[in-house]
């Protein structure tokens, strides 16, 4: 197996895994407001979400810049909540137009991709080390977690078609549920990881 597949493979597997339940609970967030209908928009948001972690992924590979892990691991559950919570407090009572709310969802996943990738960066360097070249496992990584979350939304996207068409669920009500459930669980992940 080449590095490059190695590396790609543990991309892949870091984010198809519980241990990857903020980041799972992050891009759920960021497409609670869509149906598969809209599975371009999530790609692209997932897509922004894999850049803005790949900034500090990288940063930190490279050792230009360190974090503080307590307020990493703190961080991230904070913009689990910001996220989830600006689903839940939305203007537009039917969700249904492409307002600045979800334009500001761009936003979140790359800024907000900035903090995650910074709790991404301990275990990618636990893995590489030093190496005299990261650049082949950062770039295999990163596209193995591309890959795991364009699952992920997907099949969120197909259970959420399937709850709203099918199932009579309106929009409104299944983006609340889960923003809400998002809300609570990013919170008892603030509790576990608070810094005081």
């Amino acid at each position: 197996m080449s590095t490059f597949q190695m590396y790609f493979q543990l991309g892949v597997g870091h984010i198809l895994n519980f241990r990857a339940l903020d980041h799972i609970l992050f891009i759920l967030a960021l497409s609670a407001l869509y149906t598969l209908r809209d599975w371009r928009k999530v790609l692209i948001l997932v897509t922004a979400f894999t850049l803005g972690h790949s900034v500090t992924l990288a940063l930190s590979a490279f050792d230009v810049f360190r974090a503080n892990a307590a307020w990493v691991e703190f961080l991230i559950p904070v913009t689990i909540l910001i996220t989830a919570a600006s689903n839940v407090f939305r203007r537009q009572p039917d969700f249904s137009s492409p307002a600045s709310k979800i334009h500001l969802n761009y936003f979140y996943a790359f800024t907000f991709g900035l903090i995650h990738g910074l709790g991404l960066a301990r275990e990618l360097v636990a893995m590489v080390g030093r190496r005299a070249s990261v650049v082949e496992p950062l770039l295999a990584y990163n596209l193995g977690i591309e890959l795991g979350q364009v699952v992920i939304v997907l099949f969120f996207l197909l259970v959420a078609g399937l709850i709203v068409v099918v199932a009579g669920v309106s929009k409104r009500e299944w983006t609340l549920g889960v923003s809400a459930t998002i809300v609570g669980m990013a919170f008892m992940l603030m509790l576990q990881n608070k810094i005081w």
